[in-house]
């Protein structure tokens, strides 16, 4: 592995970054105040060919890979605009290049390319958890196509995309557990509703309930035409999720550690720089090793997944709980350092809380990531 940065990622890096400046985190937490989708940074970061650097570059993309897109999504993030839904975008494009048929390649992947299509992503259910065989929502056959009834919870952008792949239960294998199967479903389609969940995390992303309440979905929406393989196409897309949010963690960790470094270097009490004392210098100090640290194990999990190598379940997992932990830490020690002025708006910190914290639990827990090392590699027997 070569630790020096391509010039093509740095330019990346440089490019992004500058676009996020731009629009800043007054920008996104106008967005979140307001509870609207941030249209303007999607359409820049699009517009820009950053949007889709993981898509082919015969639909619209850049031809890259998870790599690409994690540096995207950390450069933005440590400018204090964390777009969730461009993790989701991460998943779902990916998904149907790999998996879809010609058809739907050619029906959906030029539009997400362009960010002119938004996707969401329904899988979470209240009652299945991680378990993901277990879902409820099902879907049967009616003539040619199908029928899906369930619901789902926390569906991020509804309110905004145009379809949404549903993950539903088709079958139940020789264990027991639920065979899995994989729809595109349009937003507005006859019997699904969504409602927005109220949330204290304050972002532009809003997430929602959605049901299904006997909705027919053609046959062509199937992905991949053919049932009963939708648990290997949610894996496919759970690797690339884990490491796109370990690259927002360590990119906010970038924005608290950025934030609290200049204010310890300005705010001066008894004629010095707060900085220059080493209770306020060491903590962060150790926050910058821990987001290093994090972010090398970021970079290798997008490095095994974008060459398929069988590594990358651990490694995305281990990256996702250590920047996440670090993304916390470097939040706790800038409002620390800050002092009350953390709480104000003008400061951009304290609004950042939730969605920072919902890292450690979103999209896997840290329990689910220790229960995955204790069995896979330390060789463990299976506690649950």
């Amino acid at each position: 592995m070569d630790f020096q940065e391509t010039a093509e990622h740095s330019a990346i890096r440089e490019a992004v970054a500058s676009m996020g400046a731009a629009f800043g985190h007054g920008y996104f937490a106008a967005c979140a105040r307001e509870k609207r989708f941030a249209d303007e940074l999607w359409a820049a970061v699009f517009d820009s060919g950053f949007g889709a650097v993981s898509l082919p570059e015969r639909y619209g993309g850049g031809g890259g890979g998870v790599h690409e897109t994690a540096i995207v999504i950390e450069e933005l993030a440590a400018q204090g605009c964390p777009l969730i839904h461009l993790i989701v975008a991460g998943m779902c494009g990916p998904i149907i290049d790999e998996f879809g048929t010609e058809e739907q390649k050619e029906r959906w992947l030029p539009g997400l390319a362009a960010g002119t299509v938004k996707m969401a992503f329904a899988i979470t259910e209240s009652e299945a958890g991680s378990n993901a065989p277990n879902l409820s929502t099902t879907a049967r056959r009616d003539g040619a196509g199908w029928v899906l009834k369930g619901a789902k919870q926390y569906i991020t952008n509804m309110d905004v995309a145009d379809a949404v792949l549903v993950v539903a239960r088709t079958g139940t294998d020789d264990r027991g557990r639920g065979l899995l199967t994989m729809f595109i479903v349009d937003t507005d389609a006859e019997g699904l509703e969504y409602r927005p969940i109220p949330m204290e995390i304050k972002e532009p992303d809003q997430q929602f309930s959605v049901y299904l309440d006997d909705v027919a979905v053609p046959r062509e929406r199937l992905v991949g035409g053919v049932p009963d393989e939708g648990l290997r196409q949610v894996f496919s897309g759970l690797n690339p999720e884990r490491v796109n949010v370990a690259a927002q963690a360590n990119g906010l960790s970038r924005y608290f550690i950025g934030k609290a470094v200049g204010y310890a270097r300005e705010r001066n009490v008894w004629g010095r720089p707060i900085g220059a004392h080493q209770g306020v210098a060491h903590p962060l100090a150790e926050v910058k090793i821990r987001l290093e640290l994090a972010r090398l194990m970021t970079h290798k999990a997008a490095w095994l997944f974008d060459r398929r190598l069988p590594e990358v379940g651990e490694a995305a997992a281990v990256a996702k709980l250590a920047a996440a932990d670090t993304a916390l830490a470097a939040f706790d020690q800038a409002v620390q350092v800050h002092g009350g002025n953390a709480f104000a708006s003008e400061y951009g910190i304290g609004d950042l809380w939730g969605l920072t914290r919902l890292m450690r639990s979103a999209p896997v827990s840290r329990e689910m990531v220790l229960n995955y090392v204790t069995q896979h590699s330390l060789g463990l027997p299976r506690s649950y």
